[in-house]
């Protein structure tokens, strides 16, 4: 869920109509999703679980995949009263305090997922998309059909694709840590086979090179204009 507290969310779409929204609730995506704005744009981002979705958005996440909806079509007047709220509160303290009163009206009781799938989920996450369909399968005692099936009716997209995605997710947050001297040791920090299966993933996810990405989103990142070029 993402809600703008000041310019709207303009989404450059590779697919369909463009869209500008204030308030939204997108799935997961697999491919590239361009946001454009200016130089600053502020607004609150909220990350939800499989069960948030369901709890907040009274939907399974899968619902959502590859799309990005006004949040009103899913919460109506709630939604518009949300946004409205939180625009006019004056710090931020407010304006969480805010969040979390109207999140607490809207959570409703969910129907809850086969804990089987609650279970991937949570090892999928706890090992970053590591851990290979086949062992996960046999954890919960299910075929790798039968949970590539139960997976993508629940989550969207199938467990292999949202494990590649959870090692993106793993590589960029090493990126903006810091914590490594470049691309080849996040690659394998990350346990990408080599640099260019590393690059491959970055240029389909984030549709840059590692190297772009770092030169354009995070030019203030000390260290970064140093680090070897991934292109």
């Amino acid at each position: 869920m993402v809600i703008a507290l000041d310019d709207t969310v303009d989404i450059a779409a590779t697919t369909g109509p463009d869209q500008s929204l204030t308030a939204l609730a997108a799935g997961l995506h697999a491919q590239v999703v361009r946001i454009n704005h200016g130089e600053l744009q502020h607004g609150i981002q909220l990350g939800l679980t499989p069960l948030g979705a369901r709890a907040l958005l009274g939907m399974p996440a899968g619902e959502l995949v590859d799309r990005s909806v006004d949040l009103t079509a899913i919460l109506g007047r709630a939604a518009t009263e949300l946004a409205e709220r939180l625009h006019t509160a004056t710090t931020w303290t407010e304006r969480f305090a805010r969040l979390n009163e109207a999140l607490l009206r809207l959570a409703a009781p969910a129907a809850l997922p086969a804990p089987e799938l609650g279970w991937i989920w949570r090892r999928m996450t706890e090992t970053n998309g590591h851990l290979p369909i086949a062992a996960l399968a046999a954890e919960v005692g299910w075929s790798r059909q039968h949970l590539g099936v139960r997976f993508r009716r629940e989550f969207g997209l199938s467990p292999k694709l949202i494990g590649r995605v959870m090692r993106f997710e793993q590589a960029r947050r090493l990126l903006i840590a810091g914590v490594h001297r470049g691309f080849a040791d996040v690659a394998v920090a990350c346990g990408y086979s080599d640099q260019a299966h590393f690059n491959r993933d970055w240029r389909e996810f984030a549709g840059l090179s590692p190297s772009r990405w770092m030169s354009q989103d995070l030019p203030f990142l000390q260290g970064a204009a140093h680090l070897p070029d991934a292109s």
